[in-house]
């Protein structure tokens, strides 16, 4: 016995949508953190988890900050730089003050620069998300953590700063950070699914009985779950297609001879074919499976197969003719959980298969180009290269969150139907 089965609906929906969606999001922003790191960006934190109160590990060697947050669902990675809009023009002139003392605060950096406190706030708070100070504990101030080389002016200093951060990087750089959480989601999916279908197989309907149904033909003859089809009206069957096929071609009160092998025992028996909802014939009964591995060259085939189906899902929930139809179909948090916890109780081989399918999802719709996903961010990397210039940080953050409007409106409303389907109206 699975000891999943025993397990309430609820709370394994739970367990394994937590289990499932940290290792997806941590395989994705793992993504994003091994190519910041392969830059040599600066990363502050890599956690587990949505913000807030957070069991940490600082890594005294390169000062990144590891953890689990409290609600350990989703995760993200902290990347030095990844401000957007126009960086501030007396940047250099705050790291010039900040570098030449022992502790700055806001109203003496105000007073050095003949700015105003909230805007000498904002100053120092880009310098510490640069790595060039630290905050100060119990104090509103910075300590410098970079030092003027000898000749070096301002504006060098600041840039030999910022070539340790995301917005310093060259574009192809910065696209490529952005890209790889995407690109590792398909890229595990691809593993997975090659080495489910090579290993394991796919399950294929064999000329077994499985069950039998009450009141049906394949009752009254007197067939039972564990029989092996042996022939069908003279037919010598070798695969259940050919049972599939029989029972397409023919038409309901049709009299039939199904000789099955029972227990080492061949036995034949008559009976009449009842209709078959669609069209056909149906003797009533469901084929036994057993899993068929592929060849390396076929698995391989088959997972980019599905990509382009998880493609094509996208693209019909975008599709405005489409789009009511395939919402309908479609499954929010909630409802992916439940059915994790199904897959995981019918073993580790469909464990995997959603697993890969929900890798795959996770990276086909962070391509799109729609903030504040990957693609939307890596589209805007495109914008400013065409314009020459950083999009203006009000234009940036009002694109995002109405990209993120949508996108919460469409996430509530899958809760709110999963919520219904699988918890108030189960079944």
């Amino acid at each position: 016995m699975n000891p999943i089965a025993s397990v309430p609906t609820g709370w394994a929906a739970l367990f394994w949508g937590v289990v499932t969606f940290s290792l997806l999001i941590l395989l994705h922003e793992g993504g994003h953190f091994v190519a910041a790191r392969a830059f040599g960006v600066k990363v502050h934190e890599f956690m587990l988890g949505l913000p807030g109160p957070a069991l940490t590990w600082v890594s005294k060697r390169s000062g990144i900050r590891y953890g689990v947050t409290m609600i350990p669902l989703g995760g993200y990675v902290r990347i030095a730089g990844m401000e957007p809009g126009v960086e501030d023009p007396l940047l250099a002139a705050a790291l010039a003050v900040v570098a030449g003392r022992a502790h700055t605060d806001p109203d003496d950096l105000a007073t050095a620069l003949g700015v105003d406190r909230n805007h000498a706030s904002a100053l120092l708070a880009t310098l510490e998300d640069y790595a060039a100070t630290a905050a100060v504990p119990d104090t509103a101030g910075s300590a410098p953590l970079v030092v003027r080389e000898a000749g070096e002016d301002d504006e060098a200093m600041l840039g030999r700063v910022r070539s340790r951060v995301y917005r310093g990087q060259a574009a192809w750089k910065r696209v490529t950070i952005l890209s790889m959480g995407v690109l590792v989601n398909l890229v595990a999916a691809i593993v997975i699914l090659v080495v489910a279908l090579s290993l394991w197989g796919v399950p294929t309907a064999i000329p077994s009985v499985k069950s039998v149904g009450a009141g049906t033909p394949a009752a009254l003859a007197g067939i039972r779950a564990g029989d092996t089809i042996a022939s069908v009206n003279g037919v010598a069957i070798t695969t259940w297609d050919q049972v599939r096929q029989i029972m397409l071609a023919s038409t309901a009160g049709r009299h039939v001879s199904v000789a099955v092998v029972r227990s080492g025992r061949t036995m034949t028996m008559e009976t009449v074919l009842a209709a078959r909802p669609g069209g056909g014939a149906m003797l009533g009964i469901t084929a036994a499976t057993i899993n068929v591995p592929m060849s390396f060259v076929e698995s391989f085939k088959t997972s980019f197969w599905m990509i382009g189906q998880v493609f094509i899902a996208v693209g019909r929930l975008l599709n405005p003719g489409t789009f009511a139809v395939s919402l309908q179909g479609a499954r929010s948090i909630v409802g992916i959980s439940y059915e994790v916890a199904n897959a995981a109780a019918e073993g580790p081989l469909a464990y995997a298969w959603m697993v890969a399918l929900l890798s795959l999802s996770l990276g086909v719709m962070n391509i799109l180009p729609i903030p504040p996903l990957d693609g939307g961010k890596v589209a805007s990397e495109f914008v400013e290269l065409a314009i020459r210039r950083p999009i203006p940080r009000r234009l940036s953050l009002a694109v995002s969150a109405v990209g993120t409007l949508l996108l919460f409106s469409l996430i509530f409303y899958l809760m709110y139907a999963d919520v219904m389907r699988y918890i108030v109206h189960p079944g």
